[in-house]
């Protein structure tokens, strides 16, 4: 095993380097593989000048079964040195994502989300013979089916996403403009970059303030910049040489935090444990007071003293009289019964989140709008 550095490129064989690192030591693994994209020929534009396609060595595979193989490795490695905490995002085309996909269950990798870049500004199908290509692809995956721990800010990207839940469509466009690193000759440093605002939305989602995010397939450092602007770590993997020396100057010229490096997710109000006694303490909810079911039952229940009810002859809490109504096994007696204040009907749900609220000060999000420097390290 080698020593694992943070915040460090190594160069040299994926695999090979993989194999290396030690086990359950990275949050978040995001990974932009070869597509193997398959191109038998150039392709030229109407105007007749060439289009500057993905034909580098690193996506070139002899067969589907060696590219099979590969991915096989790699992923093998990448689960063993995923926390049990952590996932991973995997992206590909049309070319290669089913493959991978395919591979991954076969791995035990539990799917979570197939999100579907939509590229506001793709490149068009030049020869007329298919549908323009204007999406790619993520599969986001935890270890495995029962590897429920893993890290997602809900709360967090709805507040990103201007107070709207964030849906599996992701509308950004592709790398353009002085996004676009390129060469002292003008021409893209790295054929396949990706936009700074996708890797933001995956380090934003799934990793906390100095988390680890590995980049197997680092290119030209997408995902390091922007784990710095987010206050997270990052190692990256990377067999090119020159992409290790553009990666480290993109990295080393961030200055500055973005403000959503100061966003922290809050705690899951279910993590406060809140029994229904509590509330008849407090006198939030009075001894004899009734509460209601939903319209469906159109029931009623007698609160007692010590936290049960009371419902024809039968007395347990409000989880227990909430199944025996339904005729259930379970239930959810914070979300069943209500009660009625100031000719209000109110959800328990609701009472006890406000009460949570009140009781241990938990906003709805912690954030900051200042832009903090970059202390040195």
């Amino acid at each position: 095993m080698i020593k694992l550095k943070i915040n460090h490129i190594y160069h040299g064989n994926c695999i090979e380097i993989l194999k290396e690192l030690p086990n359950n030591s990275v949050d978040l693994i995001f990974a932009d593989p070869p597509y193997n994209m398959q191109l038998k020929k150039e392709l030229y534009r109407p105007n007749n000048t060439k289009v500057n396609g993905v034909n580098d060595a690193w996506d070139k595979f002899a067969s589907f079964q060696e590219y099979d193989n590969f991915c096989i490795a790699w992923l093998t490695e990448c689960k063993r040195l995923l926390k049990d905490t952590g996932s991973i995002w995997v992206i590909g085309s049309y070319h290669n994502i089913y493959r991978i996909g395919n591979i991954m269950l076969d791995l035990d990798y539990w799917i979570l989300n197939d999100i579907t870049w939509s590229k506001l500004n793709p490149m068009p199908n030049f020869l007329g013979t298919r549908f323009t290509n204007a999406t790619e692809t993520l599969l986001w995956c935890s270890k495995g089916e029962n590897y429920k721990k893993y890290t997602f800010n809900h709360k967090l990207m709805k507040q990103y996403n201007g107070g709207k839940q964030m849906t599996s469509v992701w509308n950004i466009g592709i790398c353009i403009g002085s996004e676009r690193i390129k060469n002292k000759d003008g021409k893209k440093a790295h054929s396949t970059q990706k936009p700074e605002e996708l890797l933001k939305r995956i380090i934003l989602s799934t990793t906390k303030q100095d988390d680890i995010v590995l980049d197997p397939f680092f290119g030209t450092g997408t995902t390091g910049a922007v784990a710095k602007k987010l206050g997270r770590n990052f190692i990256g993997i990377e067999r090119e040489k020159n992409y290790i020396r553009i990666a480290k100057a993109r990295i080393n010229s961030v200055k500055t935090l973005l403000p959503e490096s100061c966003w922290v997710e809050p705690a899951k109000e279910e993590q406060y444990r809140v029994p229904f006694a509590t509330l008849i303490r407090k006198n939030i909810i009075n001894t004899g007071e009734l509460l209601y079911s939903c319209k469906r039952y159109n029931k009623r229940a007698k609160v007692l003293s010590d936290g049960n009810l009371y419902y024809e002859g039968n007395t347990g809490s409000i989880h227990r009289i909430g199944a025996l109504i339904q005729q259930t096994p379970s239930c959810n007696g914070w979300k069943f019964w209500h009660v009625i204040k100031n000719n209000k009907t109110l959800l328990l749900n609701d009472i006890r989140t406000q009460y949570i609220r009140q009781e241990y000060k938990t906003p709805l999000l912690h954030f900051t709008d200042s832009v903090k420097k970059i202390s040195a390290k």
